[in-house]
């Protein structure tokens, strides 16, 4: 039977999908309504959009590497219904708040470490739980599937997210998350994955194990140079969650239907890539996936930088869409790489300690973003951002060995 078939046939993988589309749908609607609603309800300055962002990221710092080895020790469904409950909560909170008259930038701030919180649980249980569910040469199949799903979600959702926020106000938009994550949570709950979680005399000290996760990602040249990859990535992403909304909506004028339009319109790159990704692993092997996709990833943004007024509002989303058939790729690559190649005791750990490595630079980069936004201009912020992303994919690129790669070469 072939791979794809065989993965599809699985009822585990199916509903972990079809949780996957639901809690991914929802957080495309919430990238565009949670900065809105501080943007357009409670006129936060650039400086305070930035806030928020470190705010979303900075649990990926503080509790990344701990939320390993609780994954590692328990059993993962468990983590995601409860991750996904949480963030569901949190999100309800913003309308209901609206409502009374009674919300305040603090409680974004506060909604915001929640969902980040959620988030980091949520992405180190899901990660670790696939490799329990197909077998290991399904897993590039796997990962593409839910990486073409999650884009589509980007596709549809900011799109919906902006129609959202003109008919019922940004906060109110925020109750479409809040029930995607509710429903998700819900599927997840009837999965059945033969997961195994390491008995309480095989346990050491939480500091013992976060550092074990550590030094298998440090000590692995490969994970080590992804990790870096991302780090950089993520520093620029939160430049970009910063000068995207300064720049379609204050900078161009644009309303927010037109907003969602083009970031929806970007993330149908990121369909395109996953869709291409296991193909493309199969034919060139890990390696080559990820050095093709790493030197297109950073070419392709270029070209947004370029975006302006009239028809060249059309670079912004055409630099994006082509940067995420490349970039979806890349992550496919070392996503199935990296899940393949680690034991999987030590798979919890892993995933967090890259996610720590990666992610807890996004909230530097908020930070950061807004407060050269106080400084210049968005159209230098823009480019700044676009070239920040072509440095970034540099450490695999300049290691051609990495093209020779396969999963199975541990």
């Amino acid at each position: 039977m072939p791979v794809a078939q065989s993965v599809w046939r699985n009822s585990a993988f199916r509903r972990l999908v079809g949780a996957d589309v639901l809690s991914q749908f929802g957080t495309q609607v919430t990238l565009v309504a949670l900065p809105l609603t501080a943007l357009l309800v409670l006129d936060a300055t650039p400086f305070q959009l930035g806030l928020l962002t470190a705010a979303e990221m900075a649990a990926f710092l503080v509790i990344g590497l701990p939320a390993g080895v609780w994954a590692d020790r328990m059993r993962r469904r468990p983590i995601l219904v409860a991750a996904d409950g949480v963030r569901a909560l949190a999100l309800f909170s913003v309308p209901v708040a609206a409502f009374a008259d009674v919300l305040t930038l603090a409680q974004l701030y506060a909604v915001a470490l929640v969902i980040g919180v959620g988030t980091v649980f949520f992405d180190v249980a899901h990660m670790s739980l696939l490799p329990s569910i197909v077998r290991k040469d399904g897993l590039s199949t796997g990962i593409g599937t839910l990486e073409t799903l999650r884009n589509a979600a980007w596709l549809a959702g900011p799109g919906f997210g902006g129609w959202l926020v003109q008919v019922l106000a940004a906060p109110f938009a925020l109750l479409a998350d809040a029930i995607s994550y509710a429903c998700s949570a819900l599927v997840l709950s009837t999965i059945k994955a033969d997961e195994t979680s390491a008995a309480p005399a095989e346990r050491r000290s939480v500091k013992a194990e976060v550092a074990e996760g550590l030094r298998y990602v440090l000590g692995h040249q490969v994970l080590r140079r992804v990790a870096l990859v991302g780090a950089l990535n993520m520093l620029t992403n939160g430049l970009w969650a910063i000068v995207q909304p300064l720049f379609l909506v204050r900078e161009l004028d644009l309303g927010a239907g037109a907003y969602g339009l083009i970031v929806s319109a970007a993330g149908a790159g990121g369909v395109l890539g996953g869709a291409l990704a296991p193909k493309i692993v199969a034919r060139y092997g890990n390696g080559g996936a990820m050095y093709g996709g790493a030197v297109l990833a950073g070419l392709f943004p270029l070209i947004g930088g370029f975006a302006g007024e009239g028809w060249r509002v059309l670079l912004y989303p055409l630099g994006l869409f082509l940067m995420l058939v490349a970039a979806v790729v890349f992550n496919v690559a070392q996503s199935s790489y990296r899940q393949a190649v680690t034991p999987d005791h030590l798979r919890g750990r892993m995933n967090a300690s890259m996610r720590f490595l990666m992610w807890s630079a996004m909230p530097v980069g908020g930070l950061l973003g807004g407060l050269l936004a106080e400084r210049v201009s968005v159209g230098v912020l823009l480019w700044v951002a676009c070239l920040g992303t072509a440095t970034a994919h540099l450490p695999v690129i300049v290691s051609p060995w990495i093209r020779r790669l396969r999963a199975e070469a541990g």
